[in-house]
């Protein structure tokens, strides 16, 4: 994590408060008082942990948008996540066990798109490899549209899920402790820590509004990063030629 360089105006400001700071002179002893971090921030730092927590939860909850960077361990699988995600859908990309598929989701309509690899799990495996082949080339760099009955659709679509996968993510394990201010990507932020860190460590913008910036989740299921808070973007359905409707149900994959 990059380290705290202050600009000019902090360096001014500390060197301000230095100059104006009273001093208590008792024979060899000189007692000052240091600058604090929490000056000219939005205040949360000064909160006890589990009000930081709220605080970071409730201003996620109630962004427009944000960007989700980073990867998830869920059972045996490492899901590394680039989403870009609001209200009514998302879009992004999502990678596992060396395979890429992209995912867009507008409002309920969820499609996949993936090359032919993606598809073809059974390839070279007597007839049934045949048709998994042949489907392949079918779904192959199209956009696939999910059925909503497919048992894919609900672990796909919450990977688009703004609120669901925020709600599953920001949260920490344990006793909230805060432990000390750091910086994330030029922002300053205060770390919040569930069990010292054991149960998951989440950096949170000491700057505009308390957004939670990187999570550690606990015991090592990944590292998130978090941006382009409340930023909007488009999303748009795919062309006819460019999507495929597969039936009620997709192939395994």
């Amino acid at each position: 994590m990059t380290p705290i360089r202050q600009n000019r105006s902090r360096s001014r400001s500390a060197a301000l408060a230095s100059a104006t700071c009273a001093l208590l002179v008792t024979g060899t002893v000189l007692t000052g008082c240091a600058e604090d971090p929490n000056e000219g921030t939005n205040g949360v730092g000064r909160l006890p942990a589990a009000k930081i927590q709220n605080k970071t939860r409730s201003a996620a909850e109630t962004a427009g948008a944000v960007r989700v960077h980073g990867n998830v361990v869920s059972g045996e699988r490492t899901y590394a996540l680039d989403m870009r995600l609001k209200d009514d859908g998302g879009d992004g990309s999502v990678t596992t066990q060396g395979a890429t598929f992209k995912l867009l989701r507008i409002g309920e309509q969820l499609y996949v798109k993936a090359d032919a690899g993606f598809w073809a799990h059974g390839s070279g495996q007597g007839e049934d490899g045949e048709g998994d082949a042949a489907a392949a080339s079918k779904l192959g760099g199209k956009f696939v549209k999910v059925p909503q009955g497919d048992p894919s659709y609900k672990k796909f679509s919450g990977f688009t899920d703004k609120a669901l996968l925020l709600d599953g993510l920001l949260t920490l394990h344990g006793t909230l402790a805060t432990d000390g201010h750091d910086e994330e990507a030029g922002v300053r932020t205060i770390r919040v820590t569930g069990d010292k860190g054991s149960g998951g460590t989440l950096e949170v913008s000491l700057e505009g509004k308390p957004y939670p910036l990187r999570l550690e989740r606990a015991g090592g299921a990944g590292t998130l990063t978090f941006s382009a808070w409340g930023q909007d973007f488009s999303l748009r359905e795919p062309e006819r030629n460019e999507t495929v409707d597969y039936g009620k149900q997709l192939p395994a994959s």
